[in-house]
């Protein structure tokens, strides 16, 4: 099991200032009284992935930078992947399922990416993925199950965060954990962090009510199919020990959430990224009673218009 240090934190500040753009935390009354929002969408790639993938990037050593990186996703992790090694001359092979988005997988091969389209869903995409890295002797980069990454991700956005005026409580997705252990960890319980999942793909949050991993999972269709399939014993871990509250939103309130941000809140989400939003909206009067809050709008690459 891995753990959160200060030395990961640190190396992940170095990596991505100056490289990552520190992304614009804007009041979204709109949203609620003592509301904001945290725009990732904003970010190279539209998405806050770019922070976790150059972090990794930059930590591999001389020897594992000719091999290359092999990654899986379900779309914009592969997009930071190819991004950051654009970046720091590295080689990368994406391979994403058949349910990722077109203009997903266009974008990984525009930025110089090997694109492979494997496996019905994420789970399988990573499966292949780890036996390519084996085979190719290159470093498997996960999207989440990986210090460097959850301190890219979650920690460089978590010391970001600390502009709000009395921050009391941060709202945002869930998928494989990464986001939300960095920021929970980084914030060393000071704040309440609330982190969203739909409820057609709960696996953590199943995990955490059977107290155990579930490491592979298939739920419904779902707008949000970037947080889809299961998670690792390791998140798991982390997550449960941190105590995070790891909430549910359902499909119609995750497209009213995309109808909404486009329409009042002027940002375009995907729909792993309207789940923090669906959540807020159920709940900003409670939000507000604890003082300031913030939402996080982690991505933006969705094709077509809101459902």
């Amino acid at each position: 099991m891995w753990t959160l240090t200060d030395a990961h934190f640190e190396h992940a500040a170095r990596a991505v200032s100056g490289v990552a753009l520190r992304t614009p935390l804007v009041r979204a009354p709109q949203l609620g009284a003592l509301a904001y929002v945290k725009c990732e969408t904003q970010q190279h790639t539209r998405s806050f992935k770019v922070r976790g993938a150059i972090s990794r990037l930059a930590a591999l050593t001389p020897e594992e930078r000719t091999r290359g990186v092999v990654a899986a996703s379900a779309g914009n992790h592969g997009l930071g992947v190819a991004w950051a090694g654009r970046a720091l001359g590295v080689r990368a092979t994406v391979v994403v399922p058949k349910t990722s988005p077109r203009v997903t997988r266009d974008g990984i091969a525009a930025l110089g990416a090997e694109v492979l389209v494997r496996g019905d869903g994420y789970d399988d995409a990573e499966d292949f993925a780890k036996a390519l890295a084996t085979e190719r002797g290159a470093v498997f980069v996960s999207p989440y199950d990986d210090p460097f990454v959850a301190a890219g991700n979650g920690g460089t956005l978590a010391d970001e965060l600390r502009d709000v005026p009395g921050l009391a409580t941060i709202v945002l997705p869930l998928g494989g954990g990464g986001l939300a252990i960095g920021v929970a960890t980084r914030l060393a319980g000071r704040f309440t962090v609330i982190a969203v999942q739909s409820d057609a793909s709960p696996a953590m949050r199943l995990s955490l009510d059977r107290g155990a991993a579930i490491t592979r999972y298939v739920g419904a269709p779902t707008l949000a199919e970037g947080l889809e399939g299961g998670v690792s014993e390791t998140a798991y871990a982390h997550v449960r020990d941190l105590a995070l509250r790891v909430e549910l939103v359902d499909e119609p309130s995750i497209a009213e959430a995309m109808r909404f941000s486009r329409d009042v809140l002027g940002e375009t989400l995907e729909g792993s990224a309207a789940v923090g939003i669906a959540w807020a909206r159920a709940h900003a009067a409670a939000l507000d009673a604890r003082g300031p809050w913030v939402v996080v709008l982690t991505g933006a690459n969705v094709e077509g218009s809101p459902p």
